[in-house]
């Protein structure tokens, strides 16, 4: 018998501006990509600021950049940029009805911060 592989779908839902645990779950997002498995982060609170964490030990921007040429799905909370006058470049703005669906339609979720 012929059993097709299920697909798992990580849902990452991180909420810290903290470099090296940013640089963590996107390293960590990259893993799961290579595994070819469906990934997603969904930025919350402080997470919505990770496009200008600049710190030489955590290279956030590689791992970030890494995860969009890799097709992660990356979603930031629209209310938490527009409370901290931010504009993303590299994710949709995004609602707490789609983390909701993440959460829903996640078969491991994890939540950093």
């Amino acid at each position: 018998m012929n059993k097709k592989a299920v697909e798992l779908k990580l849902g990452i839902v991180l909420n810290t501006n903290d470099a090296e645990s940013v640089w963590n779950a996107f390293r960590l997002a990259n893993a799961s990509l290579k595994e070819n498995r469906e990934t997603t982060v969904f930025l919350l609170g402080k997470a919505v600021e990770c496009e200008n964490i600049q710190k030489d030990d955590f290279d956030v921007q590689k791992e970030l950049n890494s995860f969009k040429e890799s097709n992660g799905r990356l979603l930031a909370c629209g209310t938490c940029l527009r409370l901290r006058e931010q504009k993303t470049k590299v994710c949709s703005v995004s609602s707490m009805q789609e983390l909701l669906e993440l959460v829903k339609e996640s078969d491991k979720l994890i939540s950093l911060g």
